[in-house]
């Protein structure tokens, strides 16, 4: 093992960045994290052990895959920025236990990856990652749509995208994502993140957010979960209306159509008048069943 501070602390993230003569790139979202304080903790928040495989989304100059390597198994970091990869190989060369590929997660394939690049690929596989605010959402529904079965996905985001992941019934928070996230996953917020420790500092803060595999299937599946998600995506379209006004612009106002969908309401003793956040997850997927039998979706 090097001498050197951890690639973490606030001076040797400057030395990293002066010595490779790195800038950070808006284009790519990167802000990189300077507290180990919090590098640890997200580490333990993602209970990592040495039986388990690690994937990192966007490593930065390793502060946190560092982390990682002291921890897991193995850890498999994905870079975008190909600018990165030579600093990463050389900053991360005392650890043999890791693995830097110039790779875009959401062009990955991601069960070929795990099988092509972990020395045992049948162990525990968990995500962990600083994740760029702009494309937080649609990296952690690419996750969930991959047939992986994640042990654990423990991200940093936005505060704000955290709430909305971990928001209840009836709040302002409340969703598609948060179902979207819910019908796989329990969310939990681990801890904040104060916008002070990194580099650059962002405009807002963080939020650690857990997700762990559902400890119980849902009691009733969706016809089609591709379809049920576009169908909450439409309820949502405009919170402040009723579900019975979005309803009409998902599947249609025709008189014959506006009957249908009224008796399947009154079938589940939904108002027509509730708005859309009030309903969970379960009534959503009901309604789109209901909806489906009637040949409306």
């Amino acid at each position: 093992m090097s001498n050197s501070p951890e690639i973490g602390s606030r001076t040797r993230t400057r030395a990293i960045m002066e010595k490779y003569g790195v800038r950070t790139k808006k284009s790519f979202g990167q802000n990189f994290l300077t507290d180990l304080n919090v590098l640890k903790n997200i580490v333990e928040a993602a209970d990592i052990t040495s039986n388990d495989n690690v994937i990192e989304i966007g490593p930065g100059i390793g502060a946190l895959t560092e982390q990682l390597a002291q921890s897991a198994g193995e850890v498999l970091a994905l870079e975008i920025d190909q600018d990165l990869i030579p600093v990463l190989k050389e900053v991360l060369s005392p650890y043999d236990n890791v693995k830097v590929i110039n790779q875009d997660v959401l062009q990955a394939n991601l069960p070929e990856l795990i099988k092509q690049e972990f020395k045992d690929p049948t162990r525990p596989i968990k995500v962990v990652a600083n994740l760029p605010y702009y494309i937080t959402s649609p990296i952690l529904m690419n996750l969930l749509a991959s047939p992986v079965n994640w042990a654990t996905i423990c991200v940093m985001m936005q505060k704000e995208v955290a709430q909305r992941l971990t928001a209840k019934p009836g709040t302002k928070q409340y969703g598609a994502l948060t179902l979207a996230i819910e019908y796989q996953m329990q969310a939990k917020i681990a801890f904040d993140v104060s916008r002070k420790v990194f580099v650059p500092s962002p405009n807002v803060d963080s939020a650690i957010v857990v997700l762990t595999p559902r400890a119980e299937p849902l009691p009733v599946q969706p016809f089609d979960k591709q379809k049920l998600f576009g169908f909450i995506r439409g309820c949502f379209a405009h919170r402040r209306k009723s579900l019975w006004n979005n309803l009409q612009s998902v599947i249609g106002k025709e008189p014959a159509v506006k009957e249908k969908m009224q008796d399947v309401l009154n079938s589940l003793e939904i108002s027509p008048q509730i708005r859309p956040e009030k309903l969970t997850l379960e009534q959503f997927v009901s309604l789109a069943n209901a909806l489906h039998q009637q040949d409306l979706l």
